[in-house]
């Protein structure tokens, strides 16, 4: 799913700098990435979205090598097949929790936005315990609402990878545990692969792999 080959980036005017040697992500693969804040966690999975573009090097989603796309094509790639579950949750402040879950279908081309879809939506929604909650805007929900709503919005097209960036960061322990089992029962439907960033080492056994990015920041060793 997955495959980073020889990569490196640095932030313009900063000493930040991210060498990757190699990195594989398999098909249905649930990885958590742990480490210290500053040691390239998320610029990781900006690189892998293509948010962001390596100064090196290469990453390939599938057979597409998203780190040699323009910036229209790697948008479109990041629509279609990645869902992102952003730190601070990327909502839409116009739009209402419905609205920005269906969002990823209103900016993808030929995704259908049909009753299918909305039944989705509410269906993920209900399983988050947000059922009640789809006419709010995000600045009538809490913080652990606004993470729910974000979680829904990168599931409800069903993508073939999920990344996740504290996804359970401000939930109670209770939501955290229902959270990641969402997580993974949507993953195993699809086939999907799971890379999430977290902090919490309490989740780490239930994850098939972990990154520890203190240890391969030092030692430059492949994952």
């Amino acid at each position: 799913m997955i495959e980073i080959s020889d990569l490196s980036f640095a932030y313009p005017g900063g000493d930040f700098r991210l060498t990757i040697p190699s990195l594989r992500l398999d098909a249905g693969e649930k990885v958590a990435v742990v480490g210290p804040s500053g040691t390239g966690k998320t610029t990781l999975l900006n690189l892998i979205a293509g948010i962001t573009v390596p100064d090196n090097g290469t990453v390939h989603l599938g057979e597409t090598e998203i780190s040699k796309l323009g910036d229209s094509a790697r948008r479109a790639v990041r629509a279609s097949q990645i869902g992102f579950v952003f730190q601070d949750f990327a909502l839409l402040d116009y739009l209402n929790a419905r609205e920005n879950i269906l969002y990823p279908y209103r900016i993808t081309s030929g995704a259908k936005l049909d009753g299918a879809a909305r039944t989705r939506a509410a269906n993920l929604a209900t399983s988050c315990g947000l059922g009640d909650k789809l006419d709010r805007h995000p600045g009538a929900l809490s913080q652990g609402e606004q993470q729910r709503v974000a979680l829904c919005r990168a599931l409800v097209m069903r993508p073939k990878l999920i990344l996740a960036d504290e996804a359970t960061g401000n939930l109670d322990p209770e939501n955290k545990s229902a959270i990641l089992d969402l997580l993974f029962e949507r993953t195993a439907e699809h086939g999907a692969s799971l890379l999430a960033v977290t902090h919490d080492h309490d989740l780490l056994p239930r994850f098939d792999r972990i990154i520890d990015f203190a240890a391969f920041r030092q030692k430059e060793v492949a994952l």
